[in-house]
């Protein structure tokens, strides 16, 4: 956390600064947007590019949000030097005030607080997690994996049917044993919970992670310490449909609206295990795929056009699932009995490499 708090000392010293030589006080803000995201080809991850705005404080249009940042930032130094973490939702409260002689409130809304949060990781080069913020639990993980956790020494591969929530903030995790030969994300609880009770995980030697739907950033990190620490290939499991392959996506390379800390939550090494068009014709699950709504077509057609998704393999997927308007959920494969999934789908994907990149 000593780069969190240095940064945020150098950035409350700046403004300063610039008080006491009587220029308008501002912060610098890369811009994040799509305009401003970068596909780096080598190493395959979504990053910031050079654009950023100015947020004065000797500006109307400026100066509450320069306010807010710099509260934030304030409370954030204070849970640094008191070691204590919060949540977003509390951040927002306790920040919440009415500035005195006016109607004005601080914040009205969390929605005004979190994307100031969002600015300030991005002005620190930090993650929030480092600002000792935390965000909901989502996910779930299950292996022959042994781990410490605020003193607490945790055993993934005992912990019954559920498994190990994995929290919002994993930085200070330490891997005291990890045995597997690769990690299996799984879009789907309902597909974790088949593999488990199967336990996939123990007859395959691997890690099994079910995100839930998109990745929470808890989870997309954790999965991106495991890859790299552990020299570990991922492998995400996921429905045939333009929201799986996003979800894919985000977490190989980094999400537009977190691009900024793709290289600490994107893992450029995961492949594509999902179900595609070909699964769909070769075990004959037509019967059990669903028709497509529009916004699953609109959405892949999107996608067609992101330089990342340019590769033939990926526009031929996507095109399939714009002129078929058919997508087909991990839980088809169930139709080929309940065991298929485990005892022959995956095991022979992943023996064959039958995977997209």
């Amino acid at each position: 956390m000593k780069k969190a708090e240095t940064n945020l000392k150098d950035l409350g010293k700046k403004v300063l600064k610039d008080v006491e030589d009587e220029r308008n006080p501002n912060i610098d803000i890369p811009i994040r947007s799509l305009s401003n995201i970068i596909y780096d080809q080598k190493t395959k991850s979504l990053t910031l590019g050079g654009k950023a705005a100015k947020r004065y404080f000797f500006n109307i249009a400026h100066a509450k949000k320069f306010m807010q940042t710099l509260m934030v930032a304030a409370f954030c130094k204070k849970l640094i030097s008191e070691n204590i973490h919060t949540s977003l939702r509390d951040l927002f409260y306790a920040l919440k005030r009415t500035l005195p002689n006016s109607q004005e409130n601080t914040f009205d809304e969390q929605k005004e607080s979190d994307p100031t949060i969002v600015d300030l990781e991005v002005v620190l080069d930090v993650l929030r997690e480092q600002l000792h913020l935390n965000a909901d639990i989502r996910g779930r993980v299950v292996g022959d994996v042994k781990i410490r956790d605020r003193g607490d020494t945790v055993d993934w591969s005992r912990l019954g049917s559920g498994g190990w929530a994995i929290p919002s903030n994993v930085e200070d995790i330490d891997f005291k044993k990890v045995n597997a030969s690769y990690i299996l994300v799984i879009e789907k609880n309902a597909a974790f919970e088949r593999l488990h009770e199967d336990k996939f995980w123990k007859k395959h030697n691997c890690i099994l992670v079910t995100t839930q739907g998109q990745a929470a950033r808890g989870t997309r990190r954790l999965i991106q310490r495991l890859s790299t620490e552990f020299n570990l290939p991922v492998y995400v499991f996921t429905d045939l449909d333009a929201y799986g392959l996003y979800i894919y996506s985000v977490i190989k390379y980094g999400s537009i609206s977190l691009a900024h800390v793709s290289d600490r939550l994107g893992t450029p090494n995961a492949k594509f295990l999902g179900l595609t068009m070909d699964d769909v014709d070769k075990f004959n699950l037509k019967n059990f795929a669903i028709k497509a709504e529009e916004v699953d077509i609109k959405r892949a057609r999107e996608m067609m056009k992101y330089e990342w998704f340019q590769k033939p393999e990926w526009q031929r997927l996507l095109k399939s699932l714009i002129d078929r308007k058919i997508k087909a959920e991990l839980e088809s494969l169930s139709g080929k009995g309940l065991k298929f999934v485990t005892e022959e789908y995956l095991p022979n994907k992943i023996k064959n490499k039958d995977f997209l990149d």
